[in-house]
């Protein structure tokens, strides 16, 4: 019988469909909302994989609608009691569960200010949903696994569907309403890694790089390597990278190069001839096949436009760290010393 994680991986065309159908109306009354509010900035709050999330949001809504993103520092709302000045703000809270103590805190402490707050989580019913002015429903269902896999992918999705209300573009309408299809067919592409990954069942040490719009999928990537597997996995910036870590690299040291079509992709290229200047072993997600010319095991993704690329480009790493906990023996449903809800304050 297939594990949770394994069921919620495979679930992820159909949660992504529920999401964009069950929420086009209300996506389309927050953009007003936004609009007429005319936020100088937004603040995001957001811990563990959501703060992945929110590293999605910095970039798209950067990239697409110029907007200045910060990113919470939840701490100056709780244990310093020095919230910084949201009064111009939209203040975005995104969690799972939309319990945790800090990120309720940041919001509250906005909403007081003036700012314009939303909620995206799982839990309509959550403190979090009923705290903010609105609440986008990721309709992910039931997550039982601890690793979030569905829950991660809709938050990306809600956030891309927030983006594209503001923008109002019929291309980026489209991307978005391919996604459940791209999502199958990335799956799809990455049936062939059941017979690899094996290769990997001893190591102890992984880098993950993106650069751009997917400089979240290396962080959130690292982070399941971590909760599944219990390695030493960190994720970076291709830029950062090269700035000190880059004398990690020595042969046959794994590194796992996220890099797709689009803007970001020349310099992750260079990136991996550096790598293999240096006898890394590189594993590539990408949709060029000219980033496969180094690697030593390719994990294709389909074509598609670079701003939704990481809500599929992260599904060949969540299979990769529950392919590769499979054949450690580990549990993938309940990894030690985790919960599914943690709080903090």
């Amino acid at each position: 019988m297939a594990s949770h994680l394994e069921q919620e991986i495979y679930e992820q065309p159909a949660v992504l469909r529920a999401l964009l159908e069950g929420e086009a109306d209300n996506v389309r009354a927050i953009a007003a909302a936004i609009r007429a509010f005319k936020p100088a900035f937004t603040y995001i709050a957001a811990r563990g994989t959501s703060d992945n999330a929110a590293r999605y949001a910095q970039y798209a809504m950067g990239t697409l609608l110029r907007m200045p993103v910060a990113l919470a520092a939840p701490s100056l709302h709780t244990i310093y009691e020095t919230p910084p000045d949201l009064a111009r703000a939209l203040v975005i809270g995104i969690s799972q569960s939309g319990a945790s103590t800090d990120i309720n805190r940041a919001l509250s402490d906005a909403k007081a200010q003036g700012a314009l707050t939303v909620a995206i989580t799982n839990n309509p019913d959550s403190t979090l949903a009923r705290a903010a002015d609105y609440h986008l429903y990721i309709h992910a269902g039931p997550e039982r696994s601890v690793a979030a896999t569905k829950t991660y992918t809709t938050e990306l999705a809600a956030v891309a569907m927030l983006v594209s209300a503001l923008v109002v573009s019929d291309s980026l309408a489209a991307a978005l309403a391919a996604l459940p299809a791209l999502a199958e067919r990335t799956l799809a592409l990455a049936e062939p890694m059941a017979g690899w990954v094996q290769r990997y069942r001893y190591m102890d040490k992984l880098i993950t790089i993106g650069r751009g719009i997917n400089y979240c999928t290396a962080f959130e990537i690292a982070l399941k390597a971590k909760e599944l597997n219990y390695i030493t996995a960190d994720g970076y910036s291709e830029a950062d990278f090269r700035h000190g870590p880059l004398a990690l690299i020595a042969p046959g040291f794994p590194v796992l190069v996220v890099a797709p079509e689009g803007q970001t992709l020349p310099g992750l290229l260079e990136f991996l001839d550096l790598l293999n200047e240096r006898g890394a072993e590189s594993l590539v997600i990408s949709n060029a096949e000219a980033a496969f010319t180094h690697a030593r095991y390719a994990m294709p993704i389909p074509e598609m436009p670079e701003w939704i690329s990481p809500i599929c480009a992260i599904l060949p790493g969540q299979l990769f760290a529950m392919r590769l906990a499979h054949e450690k023996g580990y549990s993938l449903d309940a990894p030690r010393g985790i919960t599914k809800v943690t709080i903090t304050e």
